[in-house]
């Protein structure tokens, strides 16, 4: 019986991890491989000889170096606008989003956004990984931004 029990509770201890995994893809509408690291982000930007992609701030602050205002897309008039800006680009188009408002966890704005870029079957499209926000994650690191 002590030989069932611990086995059992074995099981659950290694199963834990990869129901937290599952659960997570099953809310979120990213995939691990569609966020994107700030610095390569910033690499990208800095370097004169990369495709760059379009980027598009869908939070409060368009800070990030030649990104496109939206505005905050929890808001239905920006998410739509949103839609507009999106409506003429190719769907293989190389696309970043980002917001960093407030914690990744609770941001209002990058799910609807997401949502979209999935919604209207884009294919190339990343959210920048901002787990703090945009002052932490790309400011303080010296990342460049508009001026």
């Amino acid at each position: 019986m002590k030989v069932i029990i611990a086995f059992s509770l074995l099981f659950a201890a290694a199963a834990f991890p990869y129901a937290l995994n599952s659960s997570q893809d099953e809310i979120e509408p990213w995939t691990e491989k569609q966020l994107m690291d700030p610095a390569e982000l910033a690499r990208i930007i800095n370097d004169p000889h990369s495709q760059k992609p379009v980027i598009f701030s869908i939070g409060p602050i368009e800070l990030i170096k030649s990104s496109v205002d939206i505005g905050q897309v929890k808001e239905k008039k920006n998410l739509e606008k949103f839609r507009q800006q999106l409506y003429n680009l190719s769907r293989d188009k190389n696309i970043v989003i980002y917001c960093g408002c407030c914690p990744f966890a609770d941001c209002p704005n990058i799910r609807p956004a997401f949502m979209l870029l999935n919604e209207m079957k884009f294919t190339n499209h990343k959210l920048l990984f901002l787990p703090h926000n945009l002052k932490i994650d790309w400011m303080n690191n010296g990342f460049p931004i508009n001026e």
